[in-house]
């Protein structure tokens, strides 16, 4: 034990210097941002935050760069190490029921606050931003159920790895993996080299997480200087303040149920995920982290089988921040121009999310997308997408990281259950 003292120390002092240089990036980005916003005029703001986001690009590419043959190895190589399709459908019966669970206890408190607080009403619609729009609506036009099926079916696993649609490659992977368990000793070789391919690309993930810091850098220097943050906040204290509330709330559920399940391991978790949270928060990108997120989870104590096999399935169905946020933003939307929604249909609206919000992992501002979808589906106006696309940024920050919490209090639960049942 007092061998492997040392080298854990240094590990645990290396991810606390990551955490403050990412907090420390964070507040530089802000204040050069915001300087560029306050002594530039509006062109050379736009050219900077053009160029600035490079770095932040570069850092979630690389990132990107790694998720689709670190998912691939590690749940082939989890699911092989399960050893039946019993252990598979054990493990993954309980991971839907949490995800299924959590999705719709996010959706509920979104529902709660949207109806409590009424942020919808009285605000103005002057100045929306129509050609967003127009984008957004272009996007829905393809959301269909035939879609959706062929978004989460893979008819090329290669296609499903160049484009990272993490849902197909789980998909793909579940059955080689349940392949490679059923044929038993003669697969060994390939599932060896496989766990070590997956050893190499998380030595990768240490590289690439050492310019986390520059593209956190990046992303909120790229924001800070195109958006006026004091003008915005006021403008959207009731929409923004309302969602606070609710996304606090969720919060709270989340660690309260995490702590029922998980006592006092709770805030060791907590402590292993930081700099997850913050280079999520930080990014707007959930996806950023997933290989950090592996690794720390793993560290926490989770066996390895576990989180290769949670932690995709969490990224397609567990996206409790994104689920909490479309039907508060749906309904805020209606509320706005006045379409009175009763209750059954706010529960058929909860119903239809809760269906299509599956598998949208690394579909860019797929919240969005579903939302604008969502409205027309209800009569709502799409155009009010425009009403929350300047604040939804800051919006995006807080999704992004409470879906980082979710799927790790989901899979560090799962764990628990599955060791006491080993």
């Amino acid at each position: 034990m007092h061998i492997e003292h040392n080298p854990s120390n240094s590990q645990e002092s290396k991810k606390n210097r990551l955490t403050l240089y990412i907090l420390i990036a964070m507040v530089l980005g802000a204040v050069l941002g915001s300087i560029i916003h306050n002594y530039c005029d509006q062109q050379t703001a736009i050219q900077f935050s053009d160029y600035i986001k490079l770095l932040a690009t570069i850092f979630i590419r690389l990132v990107q760069m790694i998720i689709a043959p670190l998912v691939f190895t590690t749940l082939v190589v989890g699911i092989a190490k399960l050893g039946d399709i019993k252990t598979v459908g054990r493990i993954g019966g309980r991971a839907l029921a949490w995800f299924f669970s959590a999705s719709l206890i996010s959706l509920v408190i979104g529902l709660m606050w949207v109806n409590f607080l009424k942020p919808g009403s009285g605000v103005n619609l002057s100045n929306l931003d129509h050609a967003a729009v127009h984008e957004l609506t272009e996007k829905t036009q393809d959301f269909s159920v035939q879609n959706f099926v062929e978004h989460i079916i893979p008819k090329s696993v290669f296609e499903a790895m160049a484009d990272n649609e993490i849902l197909q490659i789980v998909i793909f992977s579940i059955f080689f993996g349940l392949a490679a368990a059923a044929i038993g000793g003669n697969a060994k070789p390939v599932v060896n080299a496989l766990d070590k391919a997956s050893h190499i690309i998380l030595k990768m993930v240490n590289y690439v997480m050492k310019i986390a810091p520059i593209g956190v850098f990046g992303a909120i220097a790229g924001v800070f200087a195109v958006k006026d943050v004091s003008e915005l906040m006021f403008t959207y204290t009731k929409f923004f303040g309302s969602f606070l509330v609710g996304i606090t709330s969720l919060w709270i559920i989340l660690l309260l149920i995490g702590y029922l399940f998980l006592r006092g391991h709770l805030f060791r978790l907590l402590k292993r995920i930081v700099s997850p949270l913050i280079i999520a928060f930080g990014t707007t990108s959930s996806e950023a982290v997933f290989p950090k997120l592996t690794e720390e989870l793993e560290r926490y104590g989770i066996k390895d089988r576990i989180v290769s096999f949670m932690l995709p399935l969490g990224y397609s169905f567990n996206l409790d921040g994104s689920m909490m946020y479309m039907t508060f933003a749906s309904i805020f939307i209606a509320q706005v121009y006045g379409v009175h929604l009763d209750t059954p249909t706010q529960f058929t609206m909860l119903l239809v999310l809760m269906l299509t919000s599956k598998g949208i992992a690394g579909v860019p501002r797929a919240s969005l997308v579903v939302v604008a979808a969502t409205c027309g589906m209800f009569k709502i106006p799409i155009e009010g997408i425009a009403l929350i696309l300047p604040i939804d940024h800051f919006c995006d920050m807080f999704r992004s990281a409470t879906n980082v919490l979710g799927n790790s209090i989901a899979t560090a639960v799962v764990g628990k259950w599955e060791t006491k049942n080993s």
